[in-house]
């Protein structure tokens, strides 16, 4: 069982990203407090949960959270500033979107550039150890696959209802033959140095 919180001195929010890897779309923060008696055995780690067990659990963690917020960088903006950056301005959003604002900020991984001048701790894992962190995973992660299904319809031929943006041979070869389009992270290295490893 995940551990509720890790401090409880201050309201303290759990804060995860999804979206540092893939080629193209948006990464994606998230920021949740959780009352001290919040509750749910299917709650773990995002990448541990099916997409059917995040999905029934993402209005559960809104409905239930004392608070939580999602915030969004595109490609754009990650191509400016960097993958690291727009992950942190991703969180930093996330906590901006909260009704509720945090005392205290729990982060999944091992850094993270403060948020005005709120006291945080990085955890190594964290979405696997605390439950307001996994809960922030699941927000992050289903948030996101709606908006790559949602640009999926857009632009079909890079399979992203599939692979999420994420590299794969389906997803390069769409690249090789219809080219980047406005949602790729140009600064990402979109094609493999040998490309048959595409075929």
């Amino acid at each position: 069982m995940l551990k509720n919180c890790y401090q409880t001195k201050f309201v303290e929010a759990g804060c995860d990203e999804a979206g540092r890897g893939p080629l193209a779309g948006p990464v994606v923060g998230a920021a949740v407090i959780l009352s001290k008696q919040f509750r749910n055995k299917q709650l773990n780690d995002s990448k541990q949960l099916s997409e059917k067990q995040r999905e029934e659990l993402f209005p559960i963690i809104q409905n239930e959270a004392i608070s939580w917020g999602i915030g969004e960088v595109w490609p754009t903006e990650i191509d400016e500033i960097n993958i690291l950056n727009a992950s942190y301005l991703a969180i930093h959003r996330a906590i901006e979107a909260m009704r509720i604002l945090p005392e205290f900020i729990l982060m999944d991984g091992n850094r993270f550039r403060q948020y005005k001048s709120l006291p945080f701790a990085c955890v190594v894992k964290g979405d696997g150890k605390y439950m307001n962190i996994a809960a922030a995973s699941v927000l992050a992660k289903v948030h996101r696959d709606q908006i790559m299904r949602n640009l999926h319809e857009e632009f079909p031929k890079y399979g992203w209802k599939n692979n999420k943006g994420y590299p794969t041979k389906a997803h390069r070869r769409g690249i090789v033959e219809h080219g980047p389009c406005k949602y790729h992270r140009k600064s990402f290295q979109l094609l493999p140095l040998k490309q048959q490893e595409l075929f």
